[in-house]
């Protein structure tokens, strides 16, 4: 089994900074891919940014130069600083990572964390 704990969203003025975490814990043979999504209202969840387990990173246009994903391989840990924050980045955070974990036989798949709020705001 595996569980993602996120953490680290907010309220903050745009400019501002933030930065989100995602703890992945259980069984867990292996990590591959970990990465953020967000959903704004009324819209599609997109994908922010991920990375490899050989640290190859990938962002959405929107995102460049103000955010960065790393991860920690040894607490099994995501983060994503944003920077330059802009009202329009304002959605609920989601961590998402691929993962084998064993109970009783091996088990891969995607797994996703509970979401948290960042709202950036006057």
């Amino acid at each position: 089994q595996v569980q993602l704990v996120e953490s680290g969203g907010g309220l903050v003025q745009p400019g501002g900074s933030l930065r989100l975490s995602c703890a992945a814990s259980g069984n867990i043979l292996s990590i591959n891919t970990m990465a953020w999504y967000r959903q704004a209202p009324g819209k599609q969840r997109e994908l922010v940014a991920d990375i490899t387990s050989a640290g190859s990173t990938n962002y959405v246009d929107s995102v460049k130069g103000r955010f960065t994903i790393s991860r920690d391989n040894a607490k099994n840990t995501v983060y994503l600083q944003m920077n330059s924050l802009k009202p329009e980045d304002t959605a609920v955070y989601y961590c998402n990572v691929a993962a084998t974990f064993y109970s009783s036989a091996y088990y891969s798949g995607n797994y996703w964390g509970q979401g948290t709020q960042v709202t950036v705001s006057s």
